[in-house]
């Protein structure tokens, strides 16, 4: 008996992955400046065959679909057919209420990929899989007090016992969410890092105004001294970007 299994737009919302989508999301983020009326996110098909496309935008849950996700976004087109080689031009709109100005907000951007049901579909056994990328969207407003690019000199570190052992604490005192790809401290020539969870991509994200500890697993004993605090952020254009802070340890108990 010849079998084939087709997920709908919908249904496959909770289970999509990025694995071998062919319709890719051109940069890694989206940066709304909240004086603009739209931003636009291209979109691009590198496969070989048509696909489907739906978008919506969410709060940060990661089961959302587009029937239960609630946010002040309008997309354009939401729902579309991309031909192979060919891009599509996603229109994005903020349609809420004025939110305050003092910080930047979070939200996440849903493209979910479904390829078409193949010819020779009633032939072969086949699993057709649906593919959902997730980007975040960072609402901006216009009248900070300070560019963007001067937030990660504005974190503030200092080392803390955890409950497997120690960690880096970071706040982050800024009106902006500071995306972070690796953090280390080196002291008396050793190095412990902070790697990112790839079973959770956004645990190295530091939102404004929040405290966040990062567990440095391979530090057994509190060093004492001098150290560093060695870290890199991501920019808005997705550009590793490596920063060092001096960090004072105390010696005493």
């Amino acid at each position: 008996m010849k079998t084939w299994v087709c997920f709908t737009l919908a249904a496959c919302a909770l289970a999509a992955s990025t694995g071998h989508a062919g319709v890719i999301v051109h940069g890694t983020r989206v940066v709304y400046p909240a004086d603009r009326a739209e931003v636009v996110v291209r979109l691009e098909n590198r496969g070989n065959r048509p696909a489907l496309v739906q978008t919506w935008v969410d709060t940060g849950d990661r089961q959302s679909t587009p029937a239960t996700a609630r946010t002040p976004f309008a997309l354009s087109p939401p729902i579309f057919r991309i031909e192979p080689q060919q891009q599509q031009a996603l229109r994005l709109r903020y349609v809420g209420e004025p939110l305050a100005a003092d910080r930047e907000r979070l939200f996440w951007l849903n493209v979910l990929e479904v390829p078409p049901r193949s010819a020779d579909a009633g032939q072969n056994n086949q699993l057709e899989l649906s593919f959902r990328t997730r980007l975040r969207v960072f609402l901006r407003p216009h009248a900070l007090p300070y560019p963007v690019a001067a937030a990660a000199a504005r974190l503030q570190w200092k080392l803390v016992e955890h409950s497997q052992g120690f960690a880096l604490q970071a706040t982050n005192p800024t009106p902006y969410h500071v995306s972070l790809a690796k953090v280390t401290l080196l002291s008396a020539s050793r190095r412990f890092e902070k790697a990112p969870n790839q079973a959770a991509n956004d645990s190295l994200l530091l939102p404004a105004g929040d405290v966040k500890r990062f567990a440095l697993p391979l530090l057994r004993h509190r060093p004492c001294g001098s150290a560093t605090v060695e870290f890199t952020t991501v920019s808005d254009f997705g550009a590793r970007v490596p920063h060092s802070t001096d960090l004072a340890l105390s010696c005493a108990g």
